[in-house]
């Protein structure tokens, strides 16, 4: 960015918009790529690519790779970040709407102080920070059992957003396990803090691709994906989901992520937590006609309010 005249101030502001804007908007493109493409397929493609990509760019520009003692445990870690993280969001997709796969995953932060100090010998979460943890705890309770809470909200529900086919496995199934993907990656985010990693961040995040994404398309082989899959099947509304995600939602907007790191401080970058939700929420109800209940809207509130608090917390020295 500085080669075109940029200030930083410019740069940094074109950074945030990426991962606001862009990352909000992968979880509406994840619905239509997985429409005619299997989830797990769908996303090791798109990380094997990227990471793969990166590679070679960095290698072109002189970056070392790094041994194996360390790209195996940056492969762990992209384990847990993009098959536990991403990988069963993308699967939860198939029977949850995108807007709320996001405000399940913006329970992020509050995963990272909980597992920051019962396994990293963290500081232990402060007042405010307890209250944002159960505020967060309420609010996705809302969403899934509107009336254990607020037995009002129940009629306003209409059995949505939970099931948005049929077949869905379970009542609540698939909001459960993204709830579980948003702690898988915190587990990925805190082990990463652990172990001995290149000095090249971006190369610390290719290879975590490359590992999630090589251990992503074993899964999808496992299950039977590439057997069932038909290429001449892809419609251009997914191939297009797919080239957005690929090229935007990882080269670009891990790019911003990891530069943002450097360069801003991490409680304003952890920001994204809260805005990606709203703007998932935002795209889903106005290009996918997704629903906008009062119920949604309640535990999105609650969310994100519990988020806010968690992340504007003041850290112990």
């Amino acid at each position: 960015m500085s080669a075109i005249g940029l200030s930083r101030q410019s740069r940094l502001y074109i950074a945030f918009f990426l991962i606001y804007f862009i990352w909000g908007s992968t979880y509406l493109a994840i619905r239509y790529a997985i429409e005619t493409i299997p989830p797990f397929l769908m996303a090791g493609m798109r990380f094997t690519a990227a990471g793969l990509l990166m590679l070679l760019f960095l290698r072109w520009r002189g970056v070392a790779l790094p041994p194996w003692s360390q790209y195996w445990r940056l492969a762990v870690v992209g384990i847990f970040l993009f098959v536990g993280g991403n990988g069963l969001v993308v699967w939860a997709e198939q029977y949850i709407d995108s807007g709320l796969a996001a405000l399940l995953v913006s329970m992020l932060p509050l995963w990272l102080i909980v597992l920051d100090w019962l396994w990293a010998g963290g500081p232990p979460p402060t007042l405010r920070a307890m209250l944002g943890i159960t505020l967060g705890l309420i609010g996705t309770i809302v969403l899934l059992r509107p009336e254990w809470v607020i037995p009002a909200l129940a009629e306003t529900s209409s059995a949505a957003p939970l099931a948005r086919q049929a077949e869905a496995p379970g009542e609540g199934w698939a909001s459960i396990i993204t709830v579980s993907a948003s702690a898988l990656w915190a587990i990925g985010s805190i082990y990463q803090k652990k172990i001995e990693r290149p000095r090249s961040i971006f190369m610390s995040a290719a290879c975590q691709m490359t590992g999630g994404g090589i251990v992503l398309l074993l899964l999808s082989l496992v299950l039977g994906e590439w057997q069932q899959f038909d290429p001449r099947g892809v419609s251009l509304v997914s191939l297009a989901g797919f080239a957005y995600l690929f090229c935007f939602g990882s080269v670009v907007a891990i790019s911003a992520y990891v530069w943002l790191l450097q360069n801003a401080a991490a409680s304003a970058v952890s920001t994204y937590a809260f805005v990606n939700p709203v703007v998932a929420l935002f795209l889903g109800w106005l290009i996918a006609d997704e629903p906008m209940t009062l119920a949604i809207l309640t535990g999105a509130g609650i969310i994100l309010a519990g988020v806010i608090l968690v992340i504007l917390t003041p850290a112990k020295s």
